[in-house]
């Protein structure tokens, strides 16, 4: 079992910056991979950003240029850095942690329990 908590969500005003982190309850170097979710009223929940064990990452079309996900590996915790948020950006943001079973292959997901990102003036 992993447990995810998130913290840093918030009001931002539009071209402002916020920086979310996800501490892991057991150490990042052991994750396939983690990532940001996030999920608009009436909206399914769509991929933000993501960074596997090896650093790479991959950025949804909408945030690319603006937001960069990043691994702490001595606060042990992944960070999403918002810069110039737009109001499209309002949704609850969900971090989600990955991990492959090194004899099955099988695929655990884990997820935290979400945090508000508004962005209004």
């Amino acid at each position: 079992q992993v447990q995810l908590v998130e913290s840093g969500g918030g009001l931002v005003q539009p071209g402002g910056s916020l920086r979310l982190s996800c501490a892991a309850s057991i150490s990042i170097f052991r994750i396939t991979v983690m990532g940001w979710y996030r999920q608009a009223p009436g909206n399914k929940r769509e991929l933000v950003a993501t960074i596997t064990s090896g650093g790479s990452t991959n950025y949804a079309d909408s945030v690319k240029g603006r937001f960069t996900l990043s691994r702490d590996n001595a606060r042990n915790t992944v960070d999403l850095q918002m810069n110039s948020p737009e109001p499209e950006d309002t949704a609850v943001y969900y971090c989600n942690a990955r991990l492959r079973d090194g004899a099955t292959l099988r695929w655990s997901d884990y997820w935290g329990q979400g945090t508000q990102v508004t962005v209004s003036s």
